[in-house]
Formats: structure tokens, sequence, C-alpha cells
């Protein structure tokens, strides 16, 4: 496919377009606004774009490959782009390096606006190790000079069945600590938003929508793993509970798994982060955007069980 010349019609990039959010945010613009998909692997971005419904010549869908790293690559694939969802890269001790040869592609590209997806309370210290990485790229966006959204989501309340692996136990040094965990299709949903309202001000030489501006992402509770095991419990019917282990226990029982320190740490932190309360806040962004209130921990559940 190609892209539609419409200069009224916005074109938004979404990387990451065959992963869990950014498939989930393409299904929900695709036939309003001109699409670029991004994947490393072009195939399944070919494949996505073309499973997408289109409702005019204007609205098509695209594809295209791309790499983080590979900077004048992704000026290439960033040519027109009026606004992009920057997924944040896998995870990597290299990430934050990839995120930098990104953004310096955009810019040198001339895209109008960038919308990346952070983590709740990034900060150079956060607890949670990764989310140190994320508050570093918020820091290279707003030294780029390109205007820019963040989007600080906290867990996806979708991962918690797979934290409790084949044991069916939650286990981690998260004493009774409490996580305003949100719905991954919510922060879908909210991307999807703040992307379409930027792009159509792009398109039409208006201010940038949403730029400068930082939305904390969560659900509508905070919840402990005890509760968070008990509800998986009575949406499932496996019996699910929660096992508190000190940081020492916590990496002898993935001392197995062969993961490098940096990725070790990171497991480790995702407990340790909850525990330390700053997970916690519970914020209304979710619901000032969408005009509805965030999904339960709960309600998430149910619908992965349909």
């Amino acid at each position: 496919m190609t892209d539609d010349d419409s200069p009224n019609t916005p074109l938004i990039a979404i990387t990451g377009a065959t992963g869990k959010v950014g498939s989930l945010v393409a299904r929900r613009l695709a036939g309003t606004v001109r699409l670029r998909l991004f994947s490393r692997d072009v195939e399944r971005a070919e494949a996505a774009a073309r499973a997408l419904p289109r409702t005019t010549a204007a609205a098509e869908a695209s594809a295209a490959a791309l790499d983080f790293a590979d900077q004048p690559g992704a000026v290439r694939a960033l040519e027109g782009v009026d606004v992009v969802l920057m997924v944040s890269a896998e995870e990597a001790s290299d990430r934050l390096a990839q995120h930098a040869a990104f953004i310096r592609a955009a810019r040198a590209a001339g895209v109008g606006q960038i919308v990346y997806t952070s983590f709740f309370a990034a900060a150079p210290d956060a607890v949670f190790t990764l989310a140190r990485d994320h508050f570093a790229t918020e820091k290279l966006l707003a030294d780029s000079g390109v205007p820019h959204t963040i989007l600080r989501d906290n867990f996806y309340q979708d991962v918690f069945p797979l934290f409790a692996g084949d044991d069916h136990l939650l286990r981690g040094p998260a004493a009774e600590g409490r996580v305003s965990a949100v719905a991954r299709d919510d922060v879908a949903a909210v991307a999807a938003v703040v992307l379409a309202e930027a792009a159509v001000a792009w398109a039409a030489g208006r201010e940038p929508v949403h730029a400068g501006h930082t939305y904390d992402l969560t659900g509508p509770e905070a919840f402990d793993l005890h509760q968070a095991a008990a509800v998986m419990t009575e949406v499932t019917g496996v019996q699910t509970r929660y096992l508190h282990e000190t940081v020492a226990e916590a990496l002898a029982s993935r001392d197995g798994l062969g993961a490098p320190d940096w990725q070790m740490d990171a497991w480790i932190s995702t407990y340790t982060a909850i525990a330390s309360g700053e997970l916690e806040p519970v914020s209304a962004d979710v619901e000032r955007l969408l005009g509805r209130p965030a999904q339960s921990l709960r309600r998430t559940l149910e619908r992965l069980q349909d």
C-alpha cells in the first residue's frame, strides 16, 4: 500500500505496531486517518496494515521497517509524518541509546509531535529500575525541541496472570504495597485520542494539542498483591495467591533463569517499587481524556477470559 497524498488527512505513525499496545492503537485509529505502521518485521507490519478496515483512500494504512537504532533509516521512514506514537523499545541494556537515536531521527525528519509511552513515577532514582530510562528519555524529548506528549502508564493489569506463572503464585518482595495498575486497553484508547487530536491540529496548521503535557495513566484504584491474587482466583477459577519474598529470596528463586544483572534488577524492582508506595497514587487522567472511568482489574481479567 502507499500513503494517500491528501494534505488534509493527517499521517500518524505507530512504532511497535505489531505489539500489544501499538496494534490496539492502530485498530482504534483505522479508517479515520492515514496510518504508517512501523515494525522491525516489515512483513508482519504489512499484514497488520492489510487487516485494518479503511473507509476511504485518504484513511489508508501502510507499513515500513523501522529500527530505533538505525537513525538514517528512521529519518527516511518518518518523512511526512505529522505525529508519531513512540512506543518504548523492548527492554535492553542499550534502550536509552536506541531512544536517543529515534528522537534525533524524528527531529531530522520534521515530525510534528511525538507521543511517548513512558512509565508512572519515572524519575532518575525511581525504585523500578526501568523507569529511570523512561525519565532519561523524557529529558531527551524535552531537549529535542520537538513538541511532545508523555503518557506515563503504570504496570498493566493484563500482565498479572503472567506474573503468577505456572505455579499460580505471585511471588516477590512487594510486602503490603499497592499499585494502581492500568488496563492496556485504556492506555491504547488514551494514546489514540491524543494522537488523533494532535494530528488534526498539525494538519490544519493550528497550535499543537496535548504538547507539553504529561498524563499519568492508572486504574480506578490501587490494590495489593493479595487482592490481585484474590481477583484472579475469582475470575479464572484457578487458585492463585501472593507469596512475599525477601529480596534475597527473590534473587534465589529466579537464579536459574540466566538473566543478566540489569534484567534481574528490573524484575525484582517490579515488586520493590510496589512495596515503596511509588506506584500507589491514582490519577483521573484516563477518565478525563476518555470521558469514562478507567477499567478495573476485574474487568480486564474478565475481558481476557472472553
